[in-house]
């Protein structure tokens, strides 16, 4: 079996085991998630969920948080974890979004790695959850799951990742098969423990099962 066809094998078997997959984090609009991926680095979705409604509430909108005093976002962010540059980047991304986009979040890939805090795995979320576009998310999940799984090689920087699994991923898979992967890490393939090699739909593809 090759890479393509292995992939394209554990695709079909994550379509089935986790149909309804979708982003963790919660949102209504495209700049509301541009702030929730921003806070869950080094943080947990669930933490996330729970911190933004109170974001939310003060300040409703894009031009609201811009106009915000950043030291306002970070009380509010910082059990998010990093709160000072967290609280910095948002309030300097929501002022881009003010001032150059008409508080709208640009559908180009390209546009949005020139917002304050946005890396290549928040502009993909974006492009996918919300345009709709091909997307490939190189979380931790990802990285860890594609490498276990053989798809890559030993290789652990994100974008690299990425780009490998570009060649393998039909781009109208991608964005579904990145949430997959993040939905399979936490509850069978998972870091902290041993993996529940045992009940795992991929199994008998996996090379590293039992390690």
């Amino acid at each position: 079996m090759t890479k393509k066809q292995k992939t394209l094998e554990i695709i079909r078997r994550l379509k089935e085991a986790y149909p309804d997959a979708d982003c963790t984090l919660d949102y209504e609009e495209a700049w509301k998630l541009l702030v929730s991926v921003r806070l869950a680095a080094q943080c947990t979705d669930e933490r996330v969920n729970k911190v933004v409604p109170a974001l939310y509430e003060k300040f409703p909108d894009v031009d609201a948080l811009a106009e915000a005093p950043v030291e306002e976002i970070e009380e509010i962010v910082k059990p998010c974890g990093l709160g000072k540059s967290k609280a910095r980047d948002i309030s300097a991304c929501m002022k881009m979004l003010r001032d150059e986009y008409g508080s709208k979040v640009p559908d180009d890939f390209d546009a949005l790695l020139k917002l304050p805090g946005v890396g290549r795995k928040s502009a993909n979320l974006i492009m996918g959850d919300v345009f709709g576009k091909p997307a490939i998310v190189t979380d931790t999940h990802c990285i860890r799951l594609v490498n276990r799984m053989g798809l890559v090689d030993g290789i652990k920087e994100p974008k690299k990742v990425e780009m490998e699994l570009w060649k393998l991923v039909p781009p109208e898979e991608g964005s579904d098969f990145c949430h997959r992967l993040v939905w399979h890490g936490r509850e069978v393939c998972t870091a902290r423990t041993k993996p529940y090699c045992d009940r795992c739909c991929l199994a008998d593809i996996c090379p590293k099962v039992g390690v």
